[in-house]
């Protein structure tokens, strides 16, 4: 079978695992009627298949299974076998069973087991040391200027919407000058409260939900607006769409968005994003990249300890303010992630994303960018597939 009809075929079967998800327990979804897909562009184009059983699906998956392993070696079958073990992890978890949390960060996510390199967590640290001090923040332990440096660099909540307004033109422009012209789509801010996320990306709304328990300084709002719209999730979700209408990507790539394998290179698109459009303005972003790291590479490893390691919640928590140095509300909502029976592993897949992205960006060649985008954003990736990346 052709790459184009196991693409084809694959994103069928994912969608009616997703369809009939939704539907089942009377409508109490695992997860929380999101789906395993929560936003797909392709309903016009791919009929999902009907189940009425979970080992009808697991029998498709067994099938393509066959057709992935005749495929020639390559990107595409890394990706596609990769999906195919995270779909039937998905679908174990279903129809009623219980991986461990390690199983999940592995075979569901894609990302490595185990904790984050404490040395590359101090690293952080001492950069975010270093930076602060150059910005003239020099009094008091690293944490409490940390949070000086947010409290004096926060946005007023009463100007949120108008530094929004202006990041979201300006990631605009540079979007369509560097990666992909994203047309008329733009998004509203939509602040939302006592949520377990930052901010996330509700495509279909055409609004970008943002936690207003949170502060935010200018650089931080800038990194969610690359995250979750340009150059992140919403332009990768036009992306996808356009080049499988050119005939430039097969089906599959409709599924970027898909509670699976494909999620780290989703969020390590969003994570990269300021880099990609190459916006790095000043001392407060560099700032930001490196609290960004840290706290993407702690969360992993307070996931895990809490999970795997059965740390108490305080332990952890402690961990999460006084290492990651983040804000209370930041940190409970990564533990009530972290503990989430589905979602909970994800919460590795922002670091696993980044350095999957950032360590492919970082080596190739400038006339090479084009290809890079092109299999970044315009299909469908696992960290090991992306890093296959260039094919020689």
């Amino acid at each position: 079978m052709s790459l184009s009809k196991i693409g084809r075929q694959l994103t069928a079967v994912t969608m009616g695992i997703d369809r009939f998800e939704r539907t089942r327990n009377d409508g109490r979804s695992l997860l929380d009627g999101e789906g395993l897909v929560p936003i797909f562009m392709g309903d016009d184009l791919v009929t999902a298949r009907d189940y009425s059983s979970w080992e009808a699906a697991q029998s498709d998956l067994s099938g393509l299974q066959d057709d992935v392993e005749a495929l020639p070696k390559g990107e595409r079958k890394v990706f596609m076998e990769g999906m195919l073990s995270s779909l039937r992890l998905a679908v174990r978890l279903f129809s009623g069973g219980s991986p461990t949390f390690e199983e999940k960060v592995v075979d569901l996510v894609g990302a490595p087991r185990g904790k984050v390199d404490a040395a590359i967590i101090e690293t952080a640290r001492d950069n975010i040391d270093r930076l602060l001090a150059q910005a003239g923040f020099t009094d008091g332990s690293l944490p409490e200027r940390v949070a000086k440096w947010e409290q004096e660099r926060a946005v007023d909540p009463a100007r949120l919407q108008e530094v929004f307004t202006d990041l979201m033109a300006q990631a605009k422009a540079r979007t369509d000058e560097m990666i992909f012209d994203t047309g008329d789509y733009t998004m509203a801010l939509n602040p939302v409260s006592d949520v377990p996320y930052t901010a996330r990306c509700n495509f279909d709304d055409a609004k970008m939900d943002l936690n207003t328990d949170l502060s935010f300084t200018r650089s931080a709002l800038k990194h969610l607006v690359c995250h979750e719209v340009y150059p992140g999730h919403s332009t990768q979700l036009l992306y996808t769409r356009a080049e499988v209408d050119a005939g430039r990507s097969t089906m599959d790539a409709l599924l970027i968005t898909a509670n699976a394998i494909t999620g780290c290179v989703q969020e390590g698109i969003g994570d990269q994003g300021v880099q990609l459009i190459d916006w790095i303005e000043d001392d407060d972003d560099q700032i930001q990249l490196e609290l960004r790291r840290l706290r993407s590479a702690a969360q992993t490893t307070a996931a895990w300890v809490y999970m795997v390691e059965g740390k108490p919640a305080e332990e952890v928590m402690r961990y999460l303010r006084e290492v990651a140095m983040g804000q209370e509300a930041w940190a409970r909502g990564r533990l009530r992630m972290a503990a989430h029976p589905f979602r909970g592993p994800f919460i590795a897949s922002y670091w696993a994303g980044n350095e999957a992205v950032r360590a492919v960006r970082e080596r190739i060649r400038p006339e090479q960018k084009p290809d890079f985008l092109h299999a970044l954003l315009g299909r469908a990736q696992s960290p090991r597939s992306l890093d296959m990346f260039p094919a020689e």
